[in-house]
C-alpha cells in the first residue's frame, strides 16, 4: 500500500522549485578559471585571452566572472558585449575600445593643467571620423595609440561575443603588435565555437554574411602571437550534477542526474533550458534536501526564443528543413542523407546543402565512429544519392535541441519521416530472414545498445500509427513492450501500449491491447490509469474476454484501487454486491473480492471467502494462482508461515507468463523482505534469475536497507515518497515509510523522522500501522518518553489483536519487554516476553527469534541470571552473523559486548558496521561503549569530524540541549561543551546558522578538517 499523498517532512516547497542563478560561483568552470585569471594577472602572461566554446558553454558568465574578480583585486574593468547587428556597423568595436581605453589614460592631470581638449578626447574624435570614413589604416594607428598608452590603474577589457562583432575591427585588432601593450593593459574575448568552421553556407541575408565573417576574422585571433586561446569543454559528469545541485539548491538523484546529462551533454546552458522548463512545469520533486524527476516526466520543449532553436531558425532552408527530418531519421546512419531526400523531396545537393549548414553552425555533428563505421563527409557519394550510407552519420549535438526540433513539426510530418524509417527497418529485417517483431537484431547504425535499438523502433511505429501496416505495427509494439518490461529506464512501454491499443481493429484483440495497456499504466505508478481502462473491459468488453483474462484484469483493477488509496472504494470492491452488478464469472468474483480483503488487511475474512468458494478457483492449475498466493499471504499475516514457505518455489510459474511470473516474485520477495528475511530473498531472486536491478523500487528499497546500503536504500525512498509511489504487495503496508524512518533515526534525524510517520499515517479504514508505531515508539525512546513509547506500542498490538494480526508484531513485543525492563518492570516486562517466544515458537522466524533473544537477555540480567543472559546472547550473535544483516549483526554485537559475551573487538566489529551503513547516532554510542571498555577508537580526526557532524544534525533538528543530551546519553554541561567547540573550529556563530548549514549541505565536518 501507499503512503499519504503528502508528506511534509520530504517537500521543499513542495513542487514550487525555483531556481538559484547567482554567478558567484562558476561550478565545473574553477579550472579554467584559476588558469586565465592567472594569466590576466601575470605581468609577463598574454595581453589578449580569447575564451572559446560552443552555443551555451557559459562562456558569457565566465569572462564576467573573471572580470569580477579582476574588479575586487582593483582593476578597471570595460565590457563591452557585442551583439547580433554590430557585424554591419563598421570599425563600431574598435571605436568603442579607444574611447572606452581613452578614459584610463593620463587624463586628469592634462585637464588641471590646460584647457585644451585631452589626447585622448581628440583621440576618439579621430575614431568617430575613421569608423565613418571606413579608414582602417586610421583606425588601425588609434587602436594601436589607444592600447600601448600607459593607464592609471590597470584595465582589463573584456568583449564578449566578438562573433556578432564587425570584420573590421576584428581584423585590426589582429593585426596589434601585443607585445608593444603595456602589462597593464589586458584583453579578455569571448567567442561562440567549438573549432575552426569548415566552410559557409551561400546566399545568406547581408547582416547574417557580415557576422560570419566576423567570425572568421575571430577564429584567426587565435592564431596571433601573444593571444591566448582557452577552450571552454562540456561539463563532465560529476561538474554537471554540481550545476543541477547549485541550480536548484538540492542534490539530484541518480535518475535526474542521469537525464541531465544526456539531454544536454554537459552544455551549461542547455541544463539551463531544461531546469528552467522542468520547474516552470512544476515537475521537479525537492524531498529532503534532494531533487527529483518522476520517469515518466516528458522531456521539455524549448520554446521558440531559446538560443538553440534560434540558431537554427536563422540558418533558413533547406537547414531546417533537414534538421528536422535528422531528429528523426539520424540512428539510421549514413542513409539517413538518402532518406531525408526521399522523405522531404529534397534533392540530394540540398541535403547536402543543408548538412553542411548545420555543421558550420555547430548544430549538427557526425556521430562518433565505430571501428567498422565509417562517417561520410556531407559532400560524399552516399550523401548525395550514389550510395546506401551504411556509415555512422550524424545527428543533432544536443538531445534536447534533437527534442525541441521534433516536436516543433507537425504530427502528420513526424508520421511520415517515421513511416519512413519503420519501412527501413522492417526491409532490413526481411532481408536478413529476422521477422520476429521486438529483436534486436535491426539495422540502426548509431544505437549499439539494442534496448535503445528496439525502443527507437517502436517509438517510430508508434508515430507512424496507420501510414505502416497495422497488423506488424501492433505485433512491433507488443513486441517491444515484452521484452523492455519493466520500463525501469522509462524507455516507453505504457506508450507503446497505449499506441497499440489506438491501432487494434479486431474487438478482441483490442481488449487485450487495452489490458495490455492497463497493466503497463500499473507498472509505471499510474494507477489512476490502470484503474479506469481495467474496470470500462469489466463493465463493458468482459463477454470478450475468457476467465483467465478476467481473472487478471479483475486483479489489476483491484490492486490499481488500492494503490490509488481509495479505501472507501476499495471496500466496495471486498463485497459481492459489487462483483454481482457485473455479471462476471464467479471465478473473477472471488479473485477481485479476495484481493480487496487482503489490501484491507481483513485476513479472517479473505481466508473464510477463499475456504467457502476453494471448488470455484482450485479447480484449475492456473486460475488458483492468484487465489493461493492470496491465502499464503493471509495466513503468513495471521501467524501461519508454512503454506507460504511451501509457495516460495513457485511451482505454479509454469502455468504463467512472464509478466505474471515477475509480479508474483516480486511480491514473495517483498514478503520475504518485510519478515527481513535476506538470505530466503536472495534464494527466490537466484532460483527465479532474477537480478536485484530488475527489482520494483519498493523491492529495492527493502533489499538495500537490509543490506545496510543506507545511501542507496534513502536515494529511493525520498523518490517514491515524493512521487507518492510507496506501494508494496507485502502484507505490511507502510514498510516503506517505516523503515525510511528507521534509518533517519539512526542517523540522527529524530525530527524528520517522527514527521515522516505522521505523515504516512491513514484514515481509519486504511490497512494497520502497526509498524509506523513500532517507529514512531523508537524515536520516543530515543528523546527518552518511555510513558510515550509504552503507549504508541500498545495502540499497534491492540490494532494488530483485533485483527487477528501476528507478522511484524514481534518488534512491538520486543520493544516493549526493553521498554519494561528499562523502566524496572519486570513483572511486566516477563510477560511481554512471554508473548513474544510464543510467536517465535510459532512462526519459527530467524528475526522473530534474535529479537526474543536480545529481550529475553535483558530481562534475565535483571532477574540476576547473567548466566543464561550469556546463553542467549552466545546464540544471539551466531544467528545474527548467520543472517548477514550489517545493521542488525552490529546490534547484536553491542549487545553481546554489554553483557560481556565474546572478546571486546566485538565493538570495534559493530562499530564498523555502523560505519558502513552510515548509523551516525548507533556509531557515536558505540564509540562511547569503546571507551568505556578501554579500547581505542581508530581513526581519531574522522571521530572528531562525526561527533561534530552528528551533533550538528541534532540542532538542525530542532532539539534542545537537554533533548540533544537524551540522544546522545550525554549531560547538558557535556552538550554546552560540545556546542561551544564546534562553533570555535567551523567559524559558525549561532545555532540557526548551524541549521542552515545543515539544511544547504554545507558540510561541517569540511570546516572542521579544515580548521
Amino acid at each position: 500500500m501507499a503512503a499519504p499523498s503528502e508528506t511534509p517532512w520530504l517537500l521543499h516547497g513542495g513542487t514550487a522549485v525555483s531556481l538559484d542563478r547567482t554567478p558567484d560561483r562558476l561550478v565545473g568552470r574553477e579550472p579554467e578559471s584559476y588558469e586565465v585569471h592567472g594569466r590576466l594577472s601575470d605581468p609577463d602572461g598574454p595581453r589578449l585571452v580569447l575564451v572559446r566554446g560552443e552555443r551555451g558553454a557559459g562562456r558569457t558568465a565566465f569572462v564576467h566572472a573573471v572580470g569580477e574578480r579582476l574588479r575586487t583585486e582593483g582593476t578597471a574593468v570595460l565590457a563591452l558585449d557585442c551583439v547580433p547587428g554590430d557585424g554591419a556597423r563598421p570599425f563600431l568595436l574598435a571605436l568603442r575600445m579607444v574611447m572606452a581605453l581613452g578614459k584610463y589614460g593620463p587624463v586628469a592631470a592634462h585637464r588641471r593643467r590646460s584647457a585644451k581638449p585631452a589626447p585622448e578626447a581628440l583621440r576618439a574624435t579621430e575614431a568617430l571620423r575613421a569608423a565613418e570614413e571606413r579608414d582602417g589604416t586610421a583606425m588601425a594607428v588609434l587602436l594601436r595609440a589607444a592600447l600601448a598608452q600607459p593607464v592609471t590603474v590597470p584595465v582589463l577589457v573584456v568583449m564578449d561575443d566578438i562573433q556578432h562583432a564587425d570584420a573590421g575591427s576584428l581584423a585590426v585588432l589582429g593585426e596589434v603588435d601585443l607585445a608593444r601593450v603595456p602589462h597593464t593593459v589586458r584583453l579578455l574575448a569571448s567567442e561562440v565555437g567549438r573549432g575552426e568552421r569548415t566552410g559557409q553556407p551561400t546566399e545568406q541575408p547581408t547582416d547574417v554574411r557580415a557576422e560570419q565573417s566576423a567570425g572568421s576574422q575571430a577564429a584567426r585571433l587565435a592564431t596571433v602571437q601573444g593571444v591566448h586561446t582557452v577552450v571552454l569543454s562540456p561539463l563532465g559528469p560529476d561538474e554537471t550534477t554540481a550545476v543541477v545541485a547549485r541550480r536548484l539548491r538540492a542534490t539530484p538523484d541518480t535518475s535526474l542526474a542521469r537525464r541531465v546529462r544526456e539531454l544536454t551533454r554537459g552544455v551549461p546552458g542547455a541544463v539551463d533550458a531544461l531546469l528552467t522548463a522542468w520547474t516552470r512545469q512544476g515537475t521537479i520533486r525537492v524531498a529532503d534536501g534532494h531533487a527529483f524527476v518522476g520517469v515518466m516526466t516528458p522531456t521539455p520543449v524549448l520554446p521558440d526564443g531559446d538560443r538553440f532553436v534560434t540558431a537554427l531558425d536563422a540558418l533558413g532552408e533547406p537547414g531546417r528543413t533537414v534538421a528536422g527530418a535528422l531528429s528523426i531519421l539520424w540512428p539510421l546512419g549514413g542513409r539517413a542523407a538518402e532518406l531525408i531526400a526521399t522523405s522531404t523531396g529534397l534533392s540530394a545537393e540540398a541535403v547536402g546543402d543543408g548538412l553542411r549548414d548545420l555543421i558550420d553552425a555547430e548544430i549538427v555533428e557526425a556521430v562518433p565512429e565505430s571501428d567498422d563505421a565509417a562517417v561520410p563527409e556531407p559532400g560524399d557519394a552516399a550523401l548525395r544519392g550514389r550510395g546506401r550510407g551504411r556509415g555512422r552519420g550524424w545527428r543533432l549535438r544536443l538531445p534536447l535541441t534533437a527534442h525541441a526540433v521534433r516536436e516543433r513539426l507537425g504530427p502528420l510530418e513526424r508520421g511520415r519521416l517515421s513511416a519512413t524509417a519503420v519501412e527501413a527497418l522492417w526491409a532490413d529485417r526481411d532481408a536478413a530472414g529476422t521477422t520476429d517483431a521486438g529483436s534486436p537484431r535491426i539495422t540502426v547504425a548509431a544505437l549499439p545498445n539494442e534496448a535503445d535499438a528496439v525502443a527507437y523502433l517502436a517509438d517510430r511505429v508508434a508515430e507512424a500509427g496507420s501510414l505502416v501496416d497495422l497488423d506488424r505495427a501492433v505485433a512491433e509494439l507488443t513486441a517491444a513492450a515484452q521484452r523492455l518490461h519493466p520500463d525501469s529506464e522509462g524507455r516507453g512501454v505504457l506508450r507503446w501500449c497505449r499506441a497499440a491499443g489506438h491501432l487494434v481493429e479486431r474487438p478482441a484483440d483490442r481488449v487485450a491491447a487495452l489490458h495490455r495497456y492497463a497493466r503497463a499504466a500499473y507498472n509505471a505508478g499510474d494507477h489512476r490509469t490502470a484503474r479506469t481502462i481495467a474496470e470500462s473491459i469489466l463493465r463493458n468488453l468482459a463477454d470478450v474476454l475468457g476467465p483467465r483474462e478476467l481473472q487478471a484484469t479483475a486483479a489489476l483493477f483491484t490492486a490499481a484501487t488500492g494503490n490509488d488509496l481509495d479505501w472507501r472504494a476499495l471496500s466496495r470492491l471486498a463485497t459481492a454486491q459489487w462483483w454481482d452488478e457485473l455479471r462476471l464469472p464467479a471465478l473473477v468474483t472471488v479473485t477481485g473480492r479476495a484481493l480487496a480483503l487482503g489490501q484491507l488487511e481483513r485476513w479472517h475474512e479473505l481466508l473464510d471467502l477463499l475456504s467457502r468458494t476453494e471448488r470455484i478457483w482450485a479447480t484449475d492449475a492456473h486460475a488458483r494462482v492468484m487465489p493461493a498466493h492470496f491465502r499464503a499471504v493471509a495466513e503468513l499475516a495471521l501467524g501461519r508461515p508454512e503454506r507460504f514457505r511451501e509457495s516460495l518455489a513457485l511451482p505454479e510459474a509454469s502455468y504463467l507468463d512472464a509478466g505474471h511470473a515477475y509480479a508474483l516474485a516480486t511480491a514473495m520477495f517483498d514478503e520475504l523482505l518485510s519478515g527481513r528475511d535476506l538470505r530466503a530473498a536472495q534464494a527466490l531472486l537466484t532460483a527465479q534469475g532474477l537480478t536485484s536491478e530488475v527489482l520494483p523500487p519498493a523491492g529495492l528499497f527493502l533489499w538495500r536497507h537490509l543490506q545496510g546500503r543506507w545511501d542507496e536504500a534513502l536515494e529511493v525512498a525520498r523518490w517514491m515518497l515524493a512521487n507518492n509511489r510507496t506501494s508494496t504487495p507485502a502484507a505490511d503496508s507502510h514498510l516503506i515509510p517505516a523503515r525510511t524512518a528507521a534509518i533517519l533515526l539512526a542517523r540522527g534525524r529524530t525530527t524528520s523522522a517522527r514527521r515522516l510517520v505522521d505523515s504516512a499515517r491513514g484514515r481509519a479504514e486504511g490497512p494497520l500501522e502497526y509498524s509506523l508505531d513500532a517507529a514512531e515508539a523508537e524515536v520516543l525512546r530515543t528523546l527518552g518518553d518511555a510513558t510515550g513509547a509504552e503507549k504508541v506500542l500498545r495502540r499497534g498490538l491492540d490494532a494488530a489483536d483485533a485483527n487477528g494480526h501476528v507478522a511484524g508484531t514481534d518488534e512491538l513485543w520486543a520493544s516493549l519487554v526493553e521498554v519494561h525492563t528499562e523502566e524496572g518492570r519486570a513483572g511486566q516486562a516477563a510477560d511481554c516476553l512471554a508473548r513474544l517466544r510464543r510467536i517465535s515458537d510459532r512462526t519459527g522466524s530467524g528475526r522473530t527469534r534474535l529479537r526474543y533473544l536480545l529481550a529475553s537477555a535483558r530481562v534475565l540480567r535483571q532477574d540476576g541470571r547473567p548466566g543464561a543472559a550469556r546463553e542467549h546472547l552466545r546464540e544471539a550473535v551466531e544467528l545474527a552473523r548467520s543472517r548477514s544483516q550489517p545493521v542488525e549483526t552490529a546490534v547484536t554485537l553491542v549487545a553481546a559486548a554489554d553483557a560481556g559475551v565474546g572478546p571486546p573487538a566485538l565493538l570495534h566489529e559493530a562499530y564498523e558496521l555502523f560505519g558502513g551503513s552510515g548509523a551516525a547516532l548507533s556509531r557515536f554510542r558505540t564509540r562511547a561503549a569503546m571507551r568505556e571498555a578501554g579500547i581505542t577508537v581508530p581513526g581519531r580526526k574522522q571521530a572528531t569530524t562525526e561527533n561534530e557532524r552528528l551533533l550538528a544534525t541534532l540542532i538542525a533538528e530542532g532539539l534542545t540541549n537537554r533533548q540533544i543530551a537524551t540522544v546522545l546519553r550525554l549531560s547538558e554541561d557535556a552538550v554546552a561543551n560540545r556546542l561551544t567547540r564546534l562553533f570555535a573550529r567551523t567559524g559558525l556563530r549561532s545555532r540557526t546558522e548551524v541549521v542552515t548549514a545543515v539544511l544547504t549541505d554545507y558540510r561541517v565536518h569540511r570546516l572542521a578538517a579544515e580548521a
